[in-house]
């Protein structure tokens, strides 16, 4: 697949060091210049006078910037609350659901570790128990489908499932898993989606999804700062979501309960805007053709170099290599070569081990070129081999 156009001047929005091969966008995000400075000039202000930044109209800009980005994504302004990230999203969940021994969460085999782990945490303080879905690298929707079902029960009180995997970089078919769920078994089974990659890669990702809870970050691909999170509950959940840290604003009740925390540090919430901004002047529609156009040619030309077959590509901006046998087959191995990738070729990338076997994960954004890739095309092989 040949490369796309660069989208001009997109590159100059950044700061991101000239040196460094920069594929890991899926993880970390990259906060452009424009909104580094707002959030800057919202720390100026609220350095300037502490009190009045904290205790004159905050909750209502924080509310006005709820609605913003609740709008964006196609979410229920009133029944979103911002966090700082997904992970604290499914924490809020768990702790709402009073789950107790004999109850089971289903989640799949593509899950984001901390989730996994937050469920792990959850079913060894409740006595509840975890069952994984066995979906397959490359699913079609109704494989996937067929797959999640599977694993629910009768005993069955949350599932968990991800609109786009982080460690796999596949899009699932979230809105016919919802459906196919409450058909079973009605509202019986409360059901998270995951999306803490979709803000911004996907247009109003959580609209019509029909889930009981959406949770997703803007910081990876809506270019806000990190910190920025949205969890949107279903009404019949809303008087049952219990803040991680209770503080003043606890009798007022969901969402204010979640997002006012003392003098935890709002401005990255504040700058979120400017990012959302950025993407809508530089054309929504026109990144994620690019980002993915790019995702795909640097996919084809690292396969080629290391003599693997690639799972058919999603028109995502994430997409995933196969390494051979013996590289990155466990999350120690994985760790350590993602540092060697970086160290030795100056390039970031993600890194995972999937049952059993490393898959290498490509980012793309407007800052990337075609020609950046050639560090891994010409390097990897070499470093494999030593």
């Amino acid at each position: 697949m040949s490369a796309p156009e660069p989208i001009p001047g997109a590159r100059l929005l950044f700061s991101n060091d000239a040196a460094v091969a920069q594929f890991n966008h899926g993880s970390f995000g990259m906060v452009p210049i424009s909104v580094q400075r707002t959030q800057q000039r919202l720390r100026d202000e609220m350095e300037a006078n502490p009190p009045r930044f904290f205790s004159v109209g905050l909750e209502e800009r924080i509310a006005h910037v709820r609605r913003h980005l609740a709008t964006f994504v196609g979410a229920d302004p009133d029944g979103s609350a911002l966090i700082e990230n997904a992970t604290t999203g499914t924490a809020t969940v768990l702790a709402g659901l009073d789950l107790s021994a004999g109850d089971e969460i289903v989640t799949t085999d593509h899950g984001y570790g901390a989730v996994d782990l937050a469920v792990d945490e959850c079913c060894r303080r409740t006595g509840a128990r975890r069952r994984v879905a066995q979906v397959p690298l490359a699913p079609d929707d109704d494989t996937a489908v067929a797959a999640v079902l599977d694993a629910v029960t009768g005993r069955t009180r949350l599932l968990i499932v991800d609109h786009i995997t982080s460690p796999t970089a596949r899009l699932l078919p979230v809105r016919r898993i919802v459906e196919a769920v409450r058909a079973r078994a009605g509202e019986r089974v409360a059901i998270l989606v995951d999306a803490a990659h979709a803000p911004g890669l996907l247009h109003e990702p959580a609209a019509g999804v029909g889930a009981d809870f959406w949770v997703g970050n803007f910081h990876k691909w809506a270019y806000t700062p990190r910190g920025t999170a949205l969890l949107s509950v279903a009404p019949r959940w809303r008087s049952r979501i219990r803040p991680l840290v209770v503080s003043w604003s606890q009798p007022a009740g969901f969402p204010g309960n979640l997002e006012w925390v003392g003098a935890r540090d709002y401005t990255p919430w504040l700058a979120a805007p400017a990012g959302l901004f950025v993407l809508r002047s530089l054309g929504a529609d026109a990144v994620r053709r690019h980002n993915a156009a790019l995702a795909a040619h640097g996919q084809a030309l690292l396969a080629a170099a290391l003599g693997v077959t690639v799972p058919a590509h999603t028109g995502l901006p994430m997409t995933v290599v196969p390494l051979p046998p013996g590289a990155a087959d466990d999350p120690s191995a994985a760790a350590a070569l993602r540092r060697r990738i970086s160290d030795e070729l100056t390039t970031e990338v993600g890194l995972n081990a999937w049952r059993g076997k490393g898959y290498l994960r490509l980012s793309a954004q407007v800052y990337n070129r075609a020609e950046d890739f050639q560090r891994l095309v010409d390097g990897l092989p070499k470093l494999l081999r030593r």
